[in-house]
């Protein structure tokens, strides 16, 4: 999630179609059974499968949401995002949607905004049974973005998420995990859950400039309060 400074696009989490060069795979929810390649905006890596994808969002099946209407145990009915909130490293920030572009591609938040999160709109939404995306730029071309500090974060500490439907929903971090873009653990990033989860999303380790891209994701696995 960050970009070459000399580069034109950002080297944060964002998806594309599958090409031999990029790694990972994602676990995606859509109405029908599908098979979706995702990245990261970055470098050219090989996943765990050998799929498609950088910066280590990686392609997947896709499994059909639960149903908005039967939340199962303490999840939240389906309801789209609009502000996250991290208060221990000052992310107050609105959400854009993250889709599919016809190339196939994820396509990044605008880089140009360097206080916006993304959400992976046919993933589970935040609160809803299953496993939320939300990825967010630790720098860009021009300076630090939201997730500069999402490093910070530790086992307890809390966040929350402002719901269309009024509600917040709030997330205790269970763990956050350092990955290698060449090796990045898709299943286990990815896999649906029987609880509301989340996985925040950012660039990490050292920056490649060959490659224009950062060699790690960095990945913080929360779950509903």
């Amino acid at each position: 999630m960050a970009a070459d400074p000399s580069s034109q696009a950002p080297a944060d989490p964002a998806p594309d179609a599958p090409d031999p060069g990029r790694g990972g795979r994602l676990l995606l929810w859509g109405v029908a059974i599908a098979v979706l390649g995702v990245s990261v905006f970055g470098g050219h890596h090989t996943s765990d499968d050998g799929a498609s994808g950088a910066a280590g969002i990686p392609r997947t099946t896709a499994t059909a949401p639960a149903d908005p209407r039967e939340p199962a145990g303490d999840s939240l009915p389906r309801s789209e995002p609009t502000r996250l909130r991290i208060p221990k490293i000052g992310v107050d920030a609105p959400f854009t949607e993250l889709s599919l572009a016809a190339t196939g591609q994820l396509e990044p938040p605008p880089a140009a905004d360097t206080n916006l999160v993304g959400w992976y709109s046919k993933g589970a939404a935040p609160g809803e049974r299953g496993t939320s995306i939300i990825a967010g730029h630790v720098d860009t071309t021009t300076s630090a973005a939201v997730f500069v500090n999402l490093d910070q974060l530790e086992a307890g500490d809390r966040f929350s998420v402002e719901r269309a439907d009024g509600r917040e929903a709030e997330f205790v971090v269970d763990e956050k995990e350092y990955f290698p873009k060449d090796d990045f653990p898709s299943k286990r990033v990815y896999a649906d859950t029987d609880r509301p989860e989340v996985r925040l999303i950012t660039c990490a380790g050292d920056y490649d400039h060959a490659v224009r891209d950062y060699t790690e994701n960095l990945v913080v696995f929360a779950h509903l309060a």
